[in-house]
């Protein structure tokens, strides 16, 4: 399994309005078999994106039409221990990331998945997730 960090769905949504390939496109296409799917926070992050966009409702359409056919993963009872270890962690060697890429760090964790991402350098800080960059 793959998740798709924002950073990622936000490049393809720009290669499309584009109309060519850039490296987010070129890289699904070297994604064969693998599952993919996003984060409920992933979810969040990019229907803010939309509703504050200069058109919102185009931007939101844009965003389902993406969207459409990923599954999104949501907390479950393994969520919080894992979230508040990793929070932990963060604090003691004050190589904090922000909550949210926390949060979709955690639930990438908790699905045993890789998180492919634009910000390889913040998601590194995370123990134990496979960070692929694109």
């Amino acid at each position: 399994m793959i998740h798709l960090d924002t950073s990622f769905l936000v490049d393809l949504l720009r290669d499309a309005a584009r109309g060519r390939d850039g490296s987010a496109s070129r890289f699904l296409s070297t994604v064969d078999d693998e599952e993919l799917g996003m984060s409920v926070f992933v979810a969040c992050e990019l229907a803010a994106g939309a509703a504050m966009s200069a058109r919102p409702a185009q931007e939101k359409r844009r965003v389902d039409q993406l969207c459409a056919g990923l599954p999104v993963e949501y907390p479950d009872e393994r969520f919080a221990p894992i979230y508040g270890s990793l929070l932990a962690s963060q604090e003691r060697s004050r190589g904090r990331i922000s909550a949210m890429d926390l949060l979709i760090a955690t639930s990438a964790l908790v699905a045993d998945a890789a998180l492919v991402t634009r910000n390889v350098k913040d998601f590194d800080r995370v123990p134990g997730l496979d960070v692929i960059g694109y």
